[in-house]
């Protein structure tokens, strides 16, 4: 918590990280709903660990090919989380799978490792990846590299923001995967240049981000092309009543897996500081961000506008900072994003595309300049810190 001294000493007044308040966030429909500022203040030591879900396997005890865990080793990794590990033996029997966990637990491993290995094993396999955000199928796309080197299996993007021609030449290549977002994939289907009953490995990643986002007719669109023959996999972080629809329209006879013991992760310390107005916010902002503590702040904004106002400023007071949303191109975007994980910028302001699924290194801090829309909006914006074990912060300014 950031004591009343530290801002009394720099000549602000201190209104106090009161846990008793509310403040309003717009839910679905545009109804506002009262959030308890409780909610968003959390000590570390008060959480019961992810951890101690027991783990039952090794990867050594998967029917993966040798090459697979050669590189799963040289990645860094040596023991399943717990999605991997209660997920992946299911998958490898090739049962539906609806796998359910928080952000940042590794649930790209869990599917991405078991269809490597079948693409592997039976060159015939081809394997459809559907998530909500291009940032998220980038990152799926270098995961997929990293785990499938030097085994000769071919990737595709499929997102906007990129040129569709080379995307309809990449497809002539018939690839092995094929990673896309569902208003491009929608769009590849009604020019008929992608023929979605090829692929007999489906798998839908953040589906309540997808549901949250407006996604969901263009879900079921894109199943309705898929063969019936397939193994689908499924992974959220929440099931809705919608949610639920897809899942029974969807997978056959599925094994459901959660390992989900905690709204938030139980390495990030939470609290509140409170402002006045607009421009006590954006002064205790700089504050906070000459601290020494301060050494990879992800920013989030509420709107496009806002967030490119915020980074623009910070800029001109000699920060260094870049933005993300969705008014930048996408090689706007991927630069930015690359820049931050390469901890070229120390900040990186961006709307909620970026608070679902990406996996950057050693974020110190997230700071919700503007307040969420939802609770949930919130669990996974502070999912970008404390990760891997490690121990992050999040603040939430509040009016």
């Amino acid at each position: 918590m950031y004591h009343k001294s530290f801002f009394r000493d720099r000549g602000m007044r201190y209104r106090g990280n009161r846990a008793r308040g509310t403040f309003t966030s717009r839910g679905k429909g545009g109804v506002s709903q009262p959030i308890q500022f409780s909610k968003y203040v959390s000590k570390t030591n008060t959480q019961k660990p992810a951890e101690t879900i027991s783990i039952r396997h090794r990867f050594e005890d998967f029917p993966i090919d040798e090459r697979i865990k050669r590189n799963i080793t040289a990645r860094g990794y040596t023991t399943p989380t717990p999605i991997q590990d209660q997920a992946m033996p299911h998958i490898f029997d090739g049962r539906d799978v609806v796998g359910i966990a928080n952000t940042g637990t590794g649930k790209t491993g869990a599917f991405l490792i078991p269809l490597i290995n079948k693409i592997v094993r039976d060159r015939q396999q081809k394997v459809l990846i559907v998530v909500p955000t291009r940032e998220l199928a980038v990152q799926i796309h270098d995961e997929l590299n990293a785990f499938a080197r030097n085994l000769a299996i071919s990737a595709l993007l499929c997102i906007g923001g990129v040129n569709l021609a080379g995307q309809v030449a990449g497809l002539r290549q018939h690839p092995n995967v094929l990673i896309g977002t569902p208003g491009r994939l929608k769009d590849l289907i009604n020019r008929r240049v992608l023929q979605l009953a090829q692929f007999n490995n489906v798998v839908l990643d953040e589906v309540d981000r997808m549901v949250d986002i407006g996604f969901i007719k263009d879900i079921r669109y894109i199943i309705s092309y898929l063969s019936t023959q397939r193994q689908s996999l499924f992974f959220s972080a929440t099931v809705s009543g919608e949610i639920n629809g897809i899942i029974q329209s969807f997978l056959k006879n599925p094994v459901t897996v959660s390992v989900k013991v905690n709204e938030t992760a139980h390495g990030v310390d939470q609290d509140v500081i409170r402002v006045k107005n607009k421009d006590e916010k954006l002064a205790k902002l700089h504050l906070l961000l000459r601290q020494e503590e301060f050494k990879k702040v992800l920013i989030f904004g509420r709107t496009k506008w806002n967030v490119e106002k915020l980074a623009r400023g910070l800029q001109q007071n000699g920060f260094s900072a870049a933005s993300i949303h969705s008014n930048k191109s996408q090689n706007q975007r991927l630069r930015a994003l690359s820049q931050f994980k390469g901890n070229q910028l120390m900040i990186l302001v961006a709307t909620d595309i970026a608070a679902r699924g990406l996996d950057i290194e050693d974020v110190s801090h997230v700071i919700n300049f503007d307040e969420p829309s939802t609770y949930t909006d919130y669990i996974h914006r502070i999912g970008r810190t404390g990760r891997a074990n490690k121990q992050g912060k999040a603040l939430t300014f509040v009016m």
